[in-house]
């Protein structure tokens, strides 16, 4: 089992999800559930795609995400 970073954004369609790690990712769903399992499903079916050096060299990878402060003037 591998663990990777997924962004999602509620946008005026619904929500927005993908994957950093993986270019063109992506997908949408009508609530955060739908674009939750969609992007599994996409996850899957993108790394499926991929030889085993492909997905070593994606899951040693190290992608750090967070929040920060910033002054709005």
């Amino acid at each position: 089992m591998h663990q990777l970073s997924v962004v999602i954004e509620k946008d005026e369609f619904g929500y927005y999800a993908y994957c950093p790690a993986l270019e063109g990712c992506q997908t949408q769903g009508n609530s955060i559930e739908e674009a939750q399992a969609n992007i599994k499903e996409a996850i899957s079916l993108y790394l499926s795609t991929l030889s085993e050096t492909e997905k070593q060299e994606i899951f040693s990878r190290e992608l750090t995400a967070m929040v920060m402060e910033v002054q709005v003037a």
